[in-house]
């Protein structure tokens, strides 16, 4: 009778542990983001866009939890964020990089450690991640162009760079400069650094104008720079005032209200290219698939937002203070970077 019942509770315990093997499921992923730089208003947006659609992933039950570390924009810092990752075991990085370069060590150990590593916007040469980015070099060729075009291509420009050291910077920059060798009746009479940000291009551009010549264009990067270029030029006034030069905008809503009520008052004509800061909530969906297990290209391409004098009516209800930019669904990814060749 003994050995009976131990039998019986022998097996019950076998059955219930198989059950429980039997059942098991692999736990929902954690996604972080590691973001090099919250210092201006896409950024900001970027984030944003990401935490609403990793919100909505939780909600859902399709990840158990998120991270967000915003850095200062230092190599330093931001391998000081991996590192914290890495002990942290989550499954999956999305990383807005500091450096192309600098990161790649640390990037690799993630890897080594089964963690999936998506670099975007400002990306990565780790071999090891998945690379989501701009065509900085094709968009900026296409302003630099058009901007010049409305100058009747020759005249003085000032150069606004973006954020210090960032890949998208080089990208740009260099961009800028091949496409100006075509017009040898544009002359760069300054550069400065904007960070990508207003108030700094601001303070950039104010800083040089005294001691420039008329200035006919502006080339910057966006990120919110273009209306603080717009206000430095406002401030300035003298040969400005009623006549500001054509600054290509960078998406920013303060910037298209500007530039529609400057052509109210004196036909003002520019045009703007932009990255979308909803590239966030792209990079964490593709992220998200990918570490379910979707095939995906190593390196992937996202759109940029355009408006121009034709759309410029669509814009004007824009929310102060933010960037043009669609936001991104799951299918969206599925359908529009899954599928790149």
């Amino acid at each position: 009778m003994i050995r009976s019942m131990r039998s019986w509770l022998l097996g019950l315990a076998g059955a219930a542990l198989a059950g429980g093997i039997a059942h098991a499921a692999e736990p929902a992923p954690v996604i972080a983001l590691s973001n090099a730089y919250y210092g201006n208003t896409w950024r900001h947006q970027m984030v944003e866009a990401f935490q609403a659609a990793a919100g909505e992933a939780k909600a859902k039950g399709e990840i158990s939890d998120y991270v967000v570390l915003n850095g200062d924009g230092s190599v330093n810092q931001q391998m000081s964020q991996m590192s914290d990752l890495i002990l942290r075991h989550v499954s999956a990085i999305v990383i807005d990089a500091a450096s192309e370069t600098a990161l790649n060590g640390i990037i690799a150990k993630a890897c080594a450690a089964g963690i999936t590593v998506l670099a975007f916007d400002s990306i990565v040469s780790a071999p090891c991640s998945y690379k989501l980015n701009f065509d900085f070099t094709g968009y900026q060729a296409e302003l630099t162009r058009q901007v010049l075009h409305l100058i009747g291509d020759k005249g003085n420009v000032i150069v606004v760079r973006g954020v210090k050291g960032s890949a998208p910077d080089h990208d740009m920059y260099e961009s800028q400069m091949a496409t100006l060798k075509q017009f040898p009746d544009v002359k760069v009479v300054a550069t400065v650094y904007g960070q990508a940000t207003g108030s700094v291009a601001q303070s950039a551009v104010a800083n040089v104008l005294p001691s420039l010549p008329r200035v006919d264009a502006v080339l910057a990067q966006g990120g919110g720079d273009d209306y603080g270029i717009a206000q430095a030029f406002e401030q300035f006034g003298g040969p400005y005032a009623g006549k500001p030069p054509v600054i290509a905008g960078g998406g920013s809503s303060n910037f298209i209200h500007w530039w529609a009520e400057q052509a109210k008052q004196n036909g003002y004509r520019t045009v703007s290219m932009n990255t979308t800061p909803g590239i966030g909530g792209a990079a964490f969906w593709l992220t998200l698939d990918i570490a379910k297990g979707a095939k995906a290209p190593n390196y992937m391409v996202m759109p940029v937002a355009t408006v121009t004098g034709d759309n410029l009516a669509q814009y004007a209800d824009m929310k102060p203070g933010t960037i043009v930019s669609p936001t991104y669904s799951n299918e969206w990814v599925a359908k529009n970077l899954l599928n790149q060749k």
